[in-house]
């Protein structure tokens, strides 16, 4: 096969992939394994990874256990993460947030080459995928400058800080032509995969409402009140902040617990995401046209900036509702069993990456039916593998995405579909500060009745960063 092509490994990878492959066979599509047949045992899809603290590490283990997959090039802004070695971490987060701080010490069949700059992994020419894992205000330009830079991307959730930088990730992944996946690993779970067949054909009858909620308890202290300081040495604070406008740092904001700060992320985006990405799919829906809010700091004394209790309802032009709930100053399950609920005419389901549970409806007044539909439980049968570990949702993203760079098909969450998810979580947040009921035009992205909540869509990027 070498000597009738000229083109290179990367590119065979990267544009001709199986399309050449499946030509020369007959075939409209192979596996893994016969795609490794084609281009020898040696010919990986190298990967290059950017930010590798927490989810970034859970991340590379899961690329890891891909054997079509080499780690080429690691890139962050922390020494201790690069180099992979805990022992030089900052003991303070080792002390606040040991679970946070990922263990490291892989062992790498091929030691990668180690970047600072994100820029400069980029322009590497031998690695023909990136994995994209920082802080969400970071995603946009990254994913924009890699699709530039002719490379795949997987980026992890939430897609974006705004919801202006994510239809611009759109058009630059379109017009470059490459793979780019979104992390939202529910697209990747059997259980949703086969609820969001079965519900689409009626299985509890017309749905009218999903309702899902975020709950931490963590009263009294939150992510606590610090004043600012030197980061540690090998912090590079100036490029984790990057482009927005600078502010000294603090040790409850990076890493990890910039989650609580509206600047860089929110619990709308860090966890809700994953639900409204998961019921709107059920649901069949694309974007709200209405949007209320309601919340704040109500309970937590501590130095976030976002609600520690919220209730957020989205009204489609279907006349369906999803309503979502952040409680971070309260214990306990909402549901009897997963962690989401649809309700229909016939029945309601339960469900969760585990497995889902329908309970039918009775009658309710001047009805004389019976149940509707049979009570059903079904189990995630790729929970526990033949080797005795388990399972995991993002294991399915990861491997689709890979297969995607080979077939050059539609990975299972797209940007177009990640956008549109966590579209709602900024939509949400711009709702919980305007404290007006919104409406929104989802064909031209812009809020027909506020010019205060169009002013949020976007903000000024400090330089010299540019969107």
């Amino acid at each position: 096969m070498e000597e009738k092509s000229k083109s290179t490994r990367r590119e065979f990878i990267g544009k001709a992939g199986i399309v050449t492959a499946g030509v020369s066979l007959g075939v409209s599509s192979l596996s893994a394994a016969s795609y490794n047949r084609i281009l020898g045992a040696n010919d990986k899809i190298r990967m290059g990874f950017i930010g590798v603290g927490n989810r970034g590490s859970q991340l590379l283990k899961l690329f890891m256990d891909q054997p079509d997959q080499e780690v080429a090039a690691l890139c962050d802004i922390y020494d201790p993460y690069l180099q992979r070695d805990r022992s030089k971490v900052d003991e303070r987060y080792l002390s606040v947030m040991p679970g946070q701080i990922p263990k490291m010490g892989e062992n790498f069949p091929f030691k990668p080459t180690l970047y600072k700059d994100f820029r400069k992994l980029l322009q590497d020419k031998t690695i023909d995928a990136v994995c994209v894992a920082t802080p969400d205000h970071w995603h946009a330009i990254m994913v924009i400058e890699a699709v530039k830079a002719g490379k795949d991307v997987y980026c992890e959730k939430p897609l974006t800080n705004t919801l202006v930088e994510g239809r611009k990730m759109v058009e630059a992944a379109d017009k470059s032509g490459r793979v780019v996946a979104v992390g939202l690993n529910r697209r990747g779970n059997v259980v949703f995969q086969k609820l969001a067949k079965e519900l689409a054909e009626g299985k509890i009858g017309k749905i009218s409402v999903g309702r899902a909620a975020r709950i931490s308890n963590m009263a009294p202290y939150g992510i606590g009140k610090l004043k600012p300081e030197q980061p540690p040495k090998d912090f590079d604070w100036d490029m984790w902040l990057g482009p927005r406008e600078y502010r000294p740092y603090q040790y409850n904001i990076a890493p990890y617990m910039f989650r609580w700060w509206s600047q860089y992320s929110s619990q709308m985006g860090n966890w809700g995401v994953h639900y409204m990405d998961a019921i709107r799919w059920l649901m069949g829906e694309r974007a709200p046209v209405a949007i209320t809010a309601h919340g704040g700091k109500y309970v937590l004394d501590h130095d976030a900036d976002i609600p520690d209790t919220m209730q957020v309802t989205f009204e489609f032009a279907s006349k369906k509702l999803i309503s979502f709930g952040i409680y971070e100053a309260t214990g306990g399950d909402i549901f009897p069993y997963g962690e989401l609920e649809l309700r229909g005419t016939k029945g309601n389901v339960y469900a969760n990456e585990r497995g889902y549970k329908i309970i039918p409806s009775s009658a309710g007044q001047f009805q004389s039916w019976k149940k509707q539909v049979e009570e059903e439980e079904f189990k995630n049968p790729s929970l526990i593998l033949d080797d005795g570990s388990s399972a995991d949702s993002t294991s399915g993203l990861i491997r689709n995405f890979l297969d995607c760079i080979k077939s050059r098909n539609q990975p299972y969450c797209n940007l177009e579909e990640g956008h549109r998810s966590t579209s709602f979580a900024h939509l949400a947040n711009i709702a919980v500060v305007t404290k007006e009921r919104l409406l929104w035009n989802a064909d031209k992205e812009k809020f027909t009745n506020s010019e205060k909540a169009n002013s949020m869509l976007q903000y000024e990027y400090r330089s010299p960063w540019k969107l």
